[in-house]
């Protein structure tokens, strides 16, 4: 599955043959990552993408995820997906992670967008969430410009470095997405 944002940016469904791609971007920007994301320390092979790849195609199988690798100029720049989807419930998570040299363009908050429109649309979602951490002001800002409502935040709520951080919790409903923005 590809979703397309612009001639030099779209979104592919995570696949082992973006394994490489990611571990240059992972490497090119490791020390800004891995401040806020757990799973950074992890990667540090292809072989370890592969098997996280691996896991990713599962979760999408058993329908509770899809993610995608942002694609810059053909080249992978970061990752994007809808999380803990529940059927149920209707919602998913959004998680997200640009590499250093693509943040800066607007292609985190185009992507979001078109992840946004997708969950809504095409797997009928209610509600999508977001969660950054309290000192994550960059990754804050997503949320903030798209027009999510601010929950408030979950003390210590995730292990990252040893230390546990607390996580600023957004919020869209259905009704409140404008899609044509």
């Amino acid at each position: 599955m590809v979703i397309t944002i612009d001639q030099n940016v779209r979104l592919e469904q995570t696949a082992v043959k973006h394994a490489e791609g990611l571990l240059e971007a992972i490497n090119s920007s490791r020390e800004q990552l891995s401040e806020f994301l757990p799973w950074v320390p992890n990667m540090q092979s292809a072989r370890d993408l592969i098997a996280y790849i691996r896991k990713c195609e599962q979760l999408y199988e058993q329908g509770v995820e899809v993610s995608f690798v942002i694609m810059l100029d053909d080249q992978p720049a970061g990752r994007i997906g809808l999380h803990y989807l529940n059927a149920f419930n209707e919602s998913a998570a959004i998680g997200y992670w640009l590499a250093e040299s693509a943040q800066g363009h607007g292609i985190m908050i185009r992507s979001c967008k078109a992840l946004i429109d997708y969950g809504f649309k095409e797997l009928a979602l209610h509600r999508i969430e977001i969660k950054a951490a309290t000192l994550n002001l960059k990754s804050q800002a997503i949320p903030r410009k798209l027009g999510f409502q601010k929950e408030g935040i979950l003390r210590q709520s995730e292990k990252v470095n040893g230390k546990f951080l607390d996580l600023v919790l957004y919020s869209m409903l259905h009704d409140e997405w404008n899609m044509d923005s």
